[in-house]
């Protein structure tokens, strides 16, 4: 990926992917604790420190497998607890901490479109540096595009699936969370299926992330 060996992408992508994750965790705590919920500041949950967040799992095994079989990336970390009844007004607030963790994201790509933009400036002289950089931004902006799309799905317990139950109306609120126990094994069924040589959830992802990417690019100029 990205014409680097497998050790070389390893080092400039692990940095991105952890932030990607964890930020958006964050992400999620920090809107509850505004709404009216401390459940994650009381669990030490509202941290940039990534071993707070890291699901061994999510965050390592699943990545880094799909990483070594070259396959579509994606992770995700220990979900942030929020008390539902502690939220002012809870069907609205869940929907808008929710929202938080992919609009964490969408910041992050900006951010790492700014480093990448940062490297390619950079006299030849520094190269040993500027390199690194916009690789380390490009793969910020696209992982980052990835998880955003892929929270924005409207699957519960997805990000995209629990603003769609605070904006739809009671029964069908409660219809679409009723499938939140399921919703994992759905995402990884989709995963695994393949169609034309690549799996359903590519399918589904590709475009919307494409654009993503580009419009973050489009925006720094690279």
């Amino acid at each position: 990926m990205f014409g680097l060996t497998l050790p070389q992408f390893i080092a400039v992508a692990v940095l991105p992917l952890l932030f990607a994750i964890t930020v958006h965790e964050a992400a999620h705590g920090w809107a509850a604790k505004r709404l009216g919920d401390p459940t994650a500041q009381r669990l030490g949950r509202l941290t940039l420190n990534p071993i707070k967040h890291i699901d061994p799992f999510g965050t390592v095994l699943v990545p880094g497998l799909l990483l070594l079989f070259g396959g579509f990336i994606f992770g995700w970390a220990k979900p942030v607890p929020v008390t539902w009844e502690n939220l002012r007004q809870p069907k609205r607030d869940m929907a808008l901490v929710a929202a938080a963790g992919p609009g964490a994201n969408l910041l992050m790509a900006l951010l790492w479109a700014l480093v990448a933009k940062a490297g390619a400036l950079l006299p030849d002289t520094l190269y040993w540096a500027g390199t690194p950089m916009q690789y380390m931004g490009q793969f910020g902006i696209l992982i980052n595009a990835v998880l955003m799309v892929l929270n924005l799905l409207p699957l519960p317990p997805l990000d995209g699936g629990r603003v769609a139950v605070g904006l739809l109306p009671g029964r069908y609120a409660w219809q679409l969370s009723r499938v939140e126990p399921y919703g994992f094994f759905i995402l990884l069924a989709l995963l695994f299926i393949p169609v034309g040589g690549q799996s359903v959830l590519r399918m589904i992802l590709a475009p919307p992330v494409t654009l993503v990417h580009r419009m973050v690019s489009g925006l720094a100029g690279l």
